[in-house]
């Protein structure tokens, strides 16, 4: 799970709910698009404010930056029922965001889950973009050991998804003993994040993560320019494996120092340069 440095948004954000034809999506925004356009989608358990130390050195670049919460995450509501948070599903929300945003091809940006469900958008309609960033994301399910805990994770909340409380609890406890201690700003975040998250949403898109098919051939023959993005070590999906999915894609490789599984929140400066460098060298979107 992304932890975000700081919960304040910068001076030139907006945190609002963002209207399109498949419902409202809370949003924080920054920047106009004097270069263009992006779109940052967070992962599995995670919500906007994940990208929130990217704002201000995206906007101050000259791009609109817009992280949004997916269906049923955070801010954003969602059923009490499964199928709306199939990965298809949230990517034509993708899609319904995009053409929300109406400035133009957007810069798409997955993180992590996000990634999965970016690359399903593209997959059914590249129109909209006017490049692809996988973020801490690799080309199939999760590594095996992450495997096993999603499923743990996907159990309990089948058997107590009503009693949130008691599965964060729970959840917690597993943390490794060396994990640092969280701000009790930052704890507080994360405990109100996880009870406002639908527990279908997060019993669904756990499921994808553990079966998630390879479709990098696929993505590969989309001609859209596409960046792969991690830290130096990742527990989702190993290192080498997103250097070989670079690979397959013909897509530009960054590997950010000191960063693992979440570089927009453990070394943001370095990860917005890349982002900007990425960005620039792709066609005009505004």
């Amino acid at each position: 799970m992304s932890k975000p440095p700081f919960l304040t948004l910068p001076s030139a954000a907006r945190a609002y709910r963002l209207a399109t034809a498949r419902g409202g999506f809370a949003v924080h925004e920054a920047g106009e698009p004097v270069r263009g356009t992006a779109l940052l989608v967070p992962g599995f358990t995670g919500s906007k404010e994940d990208f929130i130390a990217l704002l201000g050195p995206l906007a101050a670049a000259g791009y609109r930056v817009v992280a949004v919460d997916g269906r049923g995450q955070y801010e954003s509501p969602g059923p009490r029922e499964e199928a709306p948070y199939a990965v298809e599903e949230l990517a034509r929300d993708l899609l319904a965001q995009a053409a929300a945003l109406d400035g133009g091809p957007v810069h798409l940006l997955g993180h992590s889950f996000g990634g999965l469900v970016s690359r399903a958008a593209v997959l059914l309609d590249p129109s909209p973009f006017a490049s692809l960033t996988l973020m801490s994301s690799g080309p199939a399910a999760i590594d095996e050991g992450q495997q096993a805990r999603t499923k743990l994770l996907v159990a309990a909340l089948e058997a107590l998804g009503d009693d949130m409380p008691g599965v964060w609890a729970a959840m917690r406890a597993q943390d490794p003993p060396d994990a640092g201690a969280d701000s009790p700003e930052v704890a507080r975040f994360l405990r109100e994040r996880w009870l406002a998250t639908v527990p279908e949403q997060l019993i669904v898109t756990g499921r994808a993560l553990v079966s998630e098919p390879d479709r990098v051939d696929a993505l590969a023959a989309v001609a859209l320019p596409k960046l792969v993005l991690s830290g130096a070590v990742d527990y989702a999906w190993a290192v080498p494996l997103m250097d070989d999915m670079a690979l397959r894609l013909g897509a530009e490789r960054v590997v950010v120092p000191g960063a693992e599984h979440s570089p927009n929140t453990e070394n943001p400066q370095v990860t917005a340069d890349a982002l900007v460098a990425f960005w620039g060298s792709a066609p005009a979107s505004s």
